[in-house]
């Protein structure tokens, strides 16, 4: 007996049938260092998402970081042997080159344009399964989103309810259209549907620049600084309850040639507003490198306007994870 599909379900499947040739399994090696057996390999697994006929592969920084190189396992059963061409601990996205031409590959679409409660698609080698991979259905359930247990986070996620299990980790969320609007990234072990994914607008910029320039850069203040809150406003006599009061100002650093000392607190750049260093470090992500950008800081309670030249960062900035 002939299945009659709905119109949505036609919609989804041929999503899915459109996406899944471009879905890929990564198996990663690397080493680690056991007190009785001296190192020793740790095998692990992900997914990715091929984005040109050249071989280029989208995945997550975790899911390669300790090697160079991965295997990379096709839909059709090819495997290919992967270089790690470039990857970001921050945004967690990295990219791997197999040598193979035209092959099937997915087009990366508009996360800026989602809305709550749209449908999507969540693929991926869940759990390492052998077979096509794994797919779920669910729903966008928030945008903006910080990635729970991490200090900060420079772009903000995709909530999902679509069910995201490991192995899925480098895997695409998609649209309806079979367009990748994400990147599956992590999932909570003990909630129920809530999984995040990047958005393509921040792996567009990630990609470009690691083509460009061989790897990331950002913009630089060179501080170090504390949330302001309540507790944090009684305890040093604070007139305000937010901002990012300014524990270390590097000497040799773009703040303190601007004017900036320890003690100040940063309640705002460009047009802004400061209230903790995570709104910081998000706004300043949305600049470049060069770039002149007017910090405002109060100092013994009168507020201030400094024009900061934005340098590059020194060393790669990444969130840590407990």
């Amino acid at each position: 007996m002939e299945t009659t599909l709905t119109a949505l379900e036609i919609q989804v499947t041929g999503a899915v049938e459109k996406l899944s040739e471009s879905v890929v399994g990564i198996d990663s090696t690397k080493l680690a260092r056991d007190y009785r057996y001296g190192l020793v390999p740790i095998e692990g697994q992900g997914s990715g998402v091929i984005i040109d006929s050249k071989g280029t592969i989208v995945t997550n920084h975790h899911v390669i970081d300790g090697t160079a190189k991965v295997q990379v396992n096709l839909k059709d059963g090819r495997s290919f042997m992967g270089e790690v061409i470039g990857s970001d601990p921050a945004t967690d996205v990295a990219l791997v080159k197999v040598d193979a031409q035209d092959l099937p590959y997915a087009t990366l679409g508009d996360s800026d344009s989602l809305r709550v409660g749209q449908f999507a698609l969540a693929i991926g080698n869940a759990l390492g399964l052998p077979g096509a991979p794994t797919v779920s259905l669910g729903v966008i359930s928030a945008l903006g989103r910080p990635l729970p247990g991490t200090d900060f986070v420079i772009e903000g996620l995709i909530q999902t309810d679509a069910a995201i299990n490991p192995g899925n980790s480098g895997g695409p969320l998609a649209d309806l259209e079979g367009r990748v609007i994400g990147l599956n990234t992590a999932m909570i072990p003990f909630a129920q549907g809530v999984g995040f994914a990047i958005p393509s607008g921040t792996i567009k910029r990630i990609i470009d620049q690691i083509a460009k320039q061989g790897r990331v850069v950002r913009p630089w203040l060179g501080i170090s600084g504390l949330d302001v809150n309540r507790s944090v406003a009684r305890r040093y006599g604070l007139s305000m309850d937010s901002g990012v009061l300014l524990a270390e100002v590097l000497r040799d650093g773009p703040s303190y040639r601007a004017g900036l000392r320890e003690g100040d607190i940063v309640v705002g750049i460009g047009e802004a507003k400061v209230n903790d260093m995570k709104t910081l470090v998000t706004a300043l992500s949305k600049f470049s490198i060069g770039e002149e950008v007017t910090i405002s800081f109060v100092r013994t309670g009168s507020t201030y306007e400094t024009n900061i030249r934005l340098a590059e960062s020194p060393m790669p900035v990444a969130p840590r994870r407990r």
